[in-house]
């Protein structure tokens, strides 16, 4: 016992002779460098930019086109355009239909890819059908683009999701087996954690949740569709059971009058039309 005390002993008086052979070394202070950074150069300044600039598609032909069509609301009309588009080998991205206000009006919006010829060639050809009151082309126009998005996303992890996407059956069994893998609060903390992932993610793209349920979550998303396809990836990792997109829709932007600048516009014309005498010659 005496052996075991002197050996604690003699082992902490080594320690704080150690401490005391060795004092803390405080590190130095923060430079003045670090804590005001030098403004960059010019040629450091343009280099970040270049380098963060994406790609431009200088090296793309083909060009997405947006038509409006205005329709007659009779049967046979989709298909007449498809296959007029389909015959030309236009690959569409995006077809929306739907009745306007007027009863025997629709609104169809297209979305497809091609050269700029081939496609004011197709445009005109669906101007011919009978059934098709105007087809407005709103490329490069400014326009308002919405598409919906219902997503099905799994809350119990992304090892789960071909378990789940197999089972047609009630999805309890999965949260059992998550909870014999790790204790039911773990297994309860991680689903929940998910789940508020996802929710705030979905409330950075002016989302929303509209379905909750065991193993999985649906959320609603209206945004652009470049905007749709970022959400997607990004809610890729948590497991994607189901998506639905209904397309594209378009409406072109309204412009905006100021009555002020079209009186000095007015009144800049009236100026410039008239002649003044003294730089008239003489007589």
């Amino acid at each position: 016992m005496t052996s075991i005390l002197a050996r604690h002993s003699s082992s902490s008086t080594s320690a704080i002779s150690y401490k005391r052979s060795h004092p803390h070394k405080r590190h130095p202070a923060l430079s003045s460098e670090y804590l005001y950074p030098a403004a960059p150069s010019a040629e450091e300044a343009v280099s970040n930019i270049l380098y963060n600039t994406p790609p431009s598609g200088q090296g793309r032909t083909k060009q997405r086109h947006i038509f409006n069509c205005l329709v007659q609301n009779e049967p046979g009309v989709l298909s007449r355009v498809s296959g007029i588009l389909a015959g030309r080998g236009f690959n569409i991205d995006s077809l929306v239909v739907a009745k306007t206000e007027v009863a025997d009006l629709s609104r169809m919006t297209i979305v497809l890819k091609g050269e700029s010829t081939t496609i004011e060639q197709a445009r005109r050809q669906l101007e011919d059908l009978v059934p098709v009151w105007a087809v407005l082309d709103y490329t490069g126009f400014k326009v308002i683009q919405r598409e919906l998005l219902l997503i099905k996303v799994s809350i119990l992890g992304p090892e789960h999701v071909r378990a789940q996407m197999k089972s047609r059956s009630p999805s309890w069994h999965m949260v059992e087996e998550a909870e014999e893998e790790m204790s039911p609060s773990n297994a309860l903390r991680q689903t929940y954690g998910h789940l508020k992932s996802l929710t705030e993610l979905a409330k950075l793209f002016q989302g929303k949740v509209v379905d909750v349920s065991s193993d999985c979550a649906v959320i609603e998303l209206s945004a652009k569709p470049d905007r749709i396809d970022s959400f997607i990836k990004l809610v890729k990792p948590f497991g994607i059971l189901e998506a639905a997109r209904s397309g594209m829709m378009a409406m072109p932007r309204s412009p905006i009058y100021d009555r002020h600048e079209s009186e000095e516009e007015e009144e800049a014309q009236d100026s410039g039309s008239g002649v003044d005498a003294t730089m008239l010659p003489p007589g």
